[in-house]
């Protein structure tokens, strides 16, 4: 997880000083403090004090000679800098070739288009921590650029914003991060056993704010508990261009897997939601949507059976539907009852998408 960096007002009592860094200490990763304050912030709990104190654990520095010469004492060190041009950006690029442990910022009017800059210059040389006022502020900045910043420093009395912002930190991954940390579904195989075609019924097409390759996709089901991995738009056909971006997802009473084990109905999908986005190998990744749209299509019913049991899904009658298969991928117009679909199964039965084990559901 980035870190939280928590500023200790230095207006405060000695012992509300006490009282805020004892109740934030679980939420925070290092306590910036008047170097006054140093003996009281360590007493209080601080594992980690940031200071202009040549005794913290982080020293801070705001140019560029005393960061020279910190280093050449072997001092762990950040540079302290506001952004207000192109000439600071040069500056805090300096700093992080100058081997700044941290460079941490605020910005005064222009926020994602200098934090772009820095991350691309300093990422992977120096830490980047970004001063943020909100919880809003606290996602964007660790998210820019797919990579973000390395941490939040926050100027707030109140112990309770420390813990919300803490939540948001935990909660928010890059998309390479979530990627490559995402823990590995467990899919599985099931063979078709009926495919039958059905009258016209209104189904949705789920468009994303990511791009899709072949073999992702997105689970959907009659069952709950039998999800199919129904694939994103990402074939060219002599009649239509990829759309990448899409999963064209079935009937709008279909269940849709998002995060956190939870099903919604894709009825309920809007601009804003999240859904999980799955491979093949059962690495996902979350993505909002961007729309929704509903549309009335022959429709296609479609069997498989596996460990006993038979599991449905209803999906539009079209070529540019497919189907993640156990050797590739197939249109639903091709699927045949030689084939085997792959699936995720999980335990059914749910109450506004929240399993509840005690509960007997039954799902035909």
């Amino acid at each position: 997880m980035r870190e939280i960096w928590v500023n200790v007002d230095p207006s405060l009592s000695i012992e509300e000083k006490r009282d805020f860094i004892r109740k934030t200490s679980k939420f925070s990763t290092v306590f910036l403090v008047d170097s006054r304050d140093e003996e009281i912030a360590k007493n209080a709990g601080a594992k980690i004090i940031a200071s202009s104190s040549e005794t913290a654990d982080i020293t801070i520095v705001r140019n560029l000679n005393e960061l020279v010469e910190n280093r050449k004492r072997g001092k762990k060190t950040c540079f302290f800098t506001t952004v207000k041009s192109k000439r600071d950006e040069k500056i805090i690029s300096s700093a992080s070739e100058g081997s700044a442990d941290y460079v941490v910022v605020r910005f005064v009017d222009w926020k994602v288009i200098p934090l772009e800059n820095l991350i691309a210059s300093i990422h992977g040389k120096s830490k980047l921590i970004v001063n943020v006022s909100n919880l809003q502020e606290a996602q964007l900045i660790l998210e820019t650029l797919e990579i973000g910043a390395d941490g939040i420093l926050v100027y707030n009395k109140e112990p309770e914003r420390i813990m919300d912002l803490y939540e948001t930190v935990k909660r928010t991954r890059t998309r390479k991060t979530e990627i490559e940390a995402s823990e590995i579904m467990n899919l599985a195989v099931a063979q078709v056993t009926e495919i039958k075609s059905l009258g016209s019924g209104a189904r949705v097409c789920i468009d994303t704010c990511d791009l899709m390759k072949t073999g992702e996709g997105i689970l959907v089901g009659c069952q709950s508990s039998a999800l199919f991995l129904v694939e994103a738009e990402v074939y060219e056909t002599p009649f239509v261009n990829p759309r990448p971006f899409r999963v064209n997802a079935g009937s709008v009473a279909l269940y849709v897997l998002a995060p956190q084990g939870k099903t919604k109905y894709l009825s309920e999908l809007k601009s804003g939601d999240e859904v999980l986005i799955v491979d093949r190998k059962g690495k996902s990744r979350t993505t909002n949507i961007c729309r929704v749209k509903i549309e009335w299509r022959p429709m296609l019913l479609i069997e498989a059976e596996i460990e006993g049991k038979t599991v449905k899904t209803i999906l539009q009658n079209a070529e540019t539907i497919r189907l993640v298969t156990e050797n590739g991928t197939k249109t639903v117009k091709d699927l045949s009852t030689d084939d085997r679909v792959i699936i995720y199964l999980q335990e059914g039965g749910r109450h506004f998408g929240t399993v509840v084990k005690e509960e007997k559901v039954i799902e035909l």
